[in-house]
């Protein structure tokens, strides 16, 4: 499947990625409960009473929480034993992972900006490209246009800080793309579980 096929796919994009980027140690710490199974009570006295993630208001812990929770609900416990276990690198493309697959406005960033951008030999990103890939997003999905300039800024931050945490670019603000192999335990991970669009979206630099 190319990139435009992807692309075209009737889709809806939201902006719950704006709570957080990778959160890699918050991460760590909800794999860990999700894998131990506990009921509702046990999240709450986990997140709000023992404040594991160590935030500094309940309301910071829930939302972050949520979107942590989001993004890991979607994949197995297989990868979550990755993240709960696996070595710094591959616990944050195991969360590249989980984040790619619960937010395309990532995913479609990745595949449609940054795959043109490798291909064409242009390797550097810019904020235009992300002005200018919203627009595009606003032609798929009309929710988009409704974002405040605030908001879509900020997501833009976020994308890039993802971006930079998973060494697919070298800084937040110089932007450079660097060429990034996925880790096999990752990659075995995806491909045993017919995850063809995050595969093909973590491979832009390849």
């Amino acid at each position: 499947m190319e990139s435009n096929e992807v692309y075209s796919t009737a889709k809806t994009y939201h902006a719950e990625i704006v709570a957080g980027s990778l959160l890699i140690p918050e991460s760590r710490k909800i794999a860990r409960l999700l894998l131990d199974n506990h009921d509702e009570k046990a999240w709450y006295q986990a997140i709000i009473v023992d404040n594991i993630l160590q935030k500094k208001s309940p309301a910071t812990a829930k939302r972050q929480t949520k979107l942590i929770r989001n993004r890991l609900e979607l994949m197995k416990p297989d990868l979550w034993e990755l993240i709960d276990a696996g070595t710094s690198d591959v616990v944050t493309q195991a969360l590249l992972a989980a984040s790619v697959k619960h937010s395309h406005l990532l995913g479609d960033y990745m595949d449609r900006v940054m795959g043109e951008h490798w291909r064409t030999f242009k390797r550097i990103l810019t904020h235009k490209d992300w002005n200018d890939y919203l627009e595009m997003c606003s032609q798929v999905d009309p929710v988009v246009a409704s974002w405040s300039t605030t908001t879509q800024n900020k997501l833009g931050q976020v994308v890039f800080r993802i971006l930079a945490e998973s060494k697919y670019i070298d800084s937040t603000r110089k932007l450079n793309m660097l060429p990034v192999s996925i880790i096999p335990e990752v990659k075995a991970y995806l491909m045993d579980n017919d995850e063809k669009y995050v595969l093909k979206c973590m491979k832009v630099t390849q």
